[in-house]
């Protein structure tokens, strides 16, 4: 396993010798050098999902990287994952494994790892402002001894877990009645490993009348000081009500649990 750093893990490596060495840039910036016909065909990070990280929970997810040479593959020789454009990360690279799909083609998936308790070590700054768009870089080897290293092979988000609440009364209510629809939005701090309210955010509040299948979208409601909600709604029916966070670029969606309330008799 890779000791964890401050930076992220690994770098690039120099040919030596009279080694023939090719080196490609982008417009993006992206970098890729190395030798023989070893190529990184396509990268899958989670699935295709965003990767959420909360405070106390390890999280471990999967990339899978389709490699292809005309010799075979041999496997990963490295892989990295950081905040896009930037030096830093906290996942740690904890093993591989290499499928072979055809005499020319394997698909190599990495296992990335991080406990929370990590995170604060690992910027200068606010650890927080690691979350949202990441990369992927890594170093492929081939039967015959080329190999290929590749920066930003692929992207994804990285987000701070969030937590919801919902809290309805009075129940039952009275048909024709108001009901105050109350909750908290948090979301995780990777400063201090704790959940903090999430102010200025859009929340929509959601009904499900007792029987229907689904939820609908009653109204939207800005969350407040400590991430707090609240609102009033006219009770039409028994059913249930939930509040829905859609979620930003560097924080997941929530859903909370449903609070049902029940019409009086």
């Amino acid at each position: 396993m890779q000791g964890r750093a401050r930076l992220r893990h690994g770098g690039r490596w120099a040919a030596a010798g009279g080694t023939a060495v090719l080196v490609l840039l982008t417009a993006t910036g992206a970098h890729a050098e190395g030798r023989g016909d070893v190529r990184i065909v396509k990268t899958v990070v989670n699935g295709g999902g965003n990767v959420t990280v909360g405070t106390s929970k390890t999280v471990t997810f999967p990339i899978a990287i389709t490699v292809k040479d005309n010799s075979g593959v041999k496997g990963l020789a490295n892989v990295n994952t950081s905040k896009a454009y930037s030096v830093h990360g906290f996942f740690d690279w904890t093993g591989s494994s290499c499928v072979k799909k055809s005499s020319t083609t394997s698909v190599c998936t990495a296992t990335m790892t991080v406990d929370p308790a990590w995170i604060p070590d690992t910027s200068d700054t606010d650890a927080n402002t690691i979350a949202g768009v990441w990369q992927v870089d890594a170093t492929v080897r081939a039967n015959d001894g080329d190999y290929w290293i590749s920066d930003h092979i692929a992207e994804y988000k990285v987000k701070r877990a969030s937590k919801l609440t919902t809290g309805a009364s009075p129940e039952p209510v009275a048909e024709g009645a108001k009901l105050t629809v109350t909750g908290k939005l948090s979301r995780a701090n990777w400063e201090d490993l704790a959940y903090h309210g999430f102010t200025g955010q859009q929340v929509k509040l959601q009904f499900k009348k007792a029987g229907a299948a689904h939820y609908s979208t009653v109204k939207t409601v800005k969350s407040g000081t400590h991430g707090n909600l609240s609102t009033k709604v006219t009770a039409t029916a028994a059913g249930s009500w939930r509040w829905y966070f859609p979620g930003t670029t560097t924080t997941a969606r929530i859903v909370s649990a449903g609070d049902a309330v029940a019409l009086k008799e």
